[in-house]
């Protein structure tokens, strides 16, 4: 009998990104339809992701069942030069077709952090796009990409040209969320940050700052981390790394 995969497509908070999970439930991987990152659980089903993508983006529908050894195997012969330009080729190096955030956060490895993207929230499709832990503590990293736009942020408010958003707030309820699920996991005495990227011309009202949340700009990042005080020693980092990383932290 062939192996089942089901590609679903998730579009929400300015994100917009299918998901790929096999027919016990188990993830597979993620393709970020806005920056074209592919993430695979294991590296070693890379290509099944992007062949499965590839699939979907062609079938024009809400939801795709489809066998392995069969429409994956078939769709490399099919013409999806477009596609492939998108996603990009299996040997385009990985630097250049990963999310430059997500890419950002994975440098800080030889420092001691450990970055989960794609970190899924329950069973109602929400997704943490990066889970950073590190040194300097636990933060949860969500880009908004306002290129040519002018961002003000300030203690309790951000704008986008003059218009009101409810980033901070959705950032701060998100990592509110994730710090009382890794409570609940066992992970005592800890708290979570809210980071929010920018992609824009950003301005921080200096005379009143945001006060429980970071928002910087996309350049700021991974080196902002860098500098930030120890707060976590390398083995409490390891065990909370841990902990995030199993699937079963996140589906309460």
């Amino acid at each position: 009998m062939d192996e089942v995969l089901t590609v679903r497509r998730w579009r929400r908070y300015g994100a917009d990104r299918l998901y790929v999970t096999h027919e016990t439930g188990a993830r597979v991987g993620s393709v970020d339809l806005q920056s074209g990152e592919v993430v695979a659980d294991d590296p070693v089903l890379e290509a099944r992701v992007r062949r499965a993508a590839q699939a979907y983006l062609r079938s024009d529908v809400p939801e795709l069942v489809l066998p392995v050894t069969s429409e994956l195997a078939s769709i490399e012969a099919l013409e999806g030069a477009g596609v492939e330009a998108w996603l990009g080729d299996d040997d385009e190096p990985r630097g250049e077709r990963g999310s430059p955030v997500g890419s950002r956060l994975d440098r800080l490895a030889e420092e001691g952090w450990q970055a989960v993207h794609d970190v899924p929230l329950g069973r109602q499709g929400s997704v943490v796009e990066h889970l950073l832990i590190g040194p300097g503590g636990i933060y949860t990293v969500t880009e908004r990409r306002h290129p040519g736009s002018r961002v003000r942020a300030a203690a309790g408010t951000m704008h986008v040209d003059g218009r009101a958003v409810t980033y901070l707030r959705d950032a701060r309820l998100e990592a509110a969320r994730v710090q009382g699920l890794l409570l609940s996991a066992g992970c005592s005495g800890i708290g979570v940050r809210a980071v929010l990227v920018v992609t824009g011309d950003l301005e921080r009202d200096v005379q009143h700052p945001v006060q429980d949340a970071l928002v910087i700009a996309r350049h700021e990042v991974p080196n902002i981390f860098r500098r930030l005080p120890e707060r976590l020693d390398p083995a409490r980092v390891s065990a909370i790394a841990q902990v995030a990383r199993r699937r079963a932290t996140w589906a309460r």
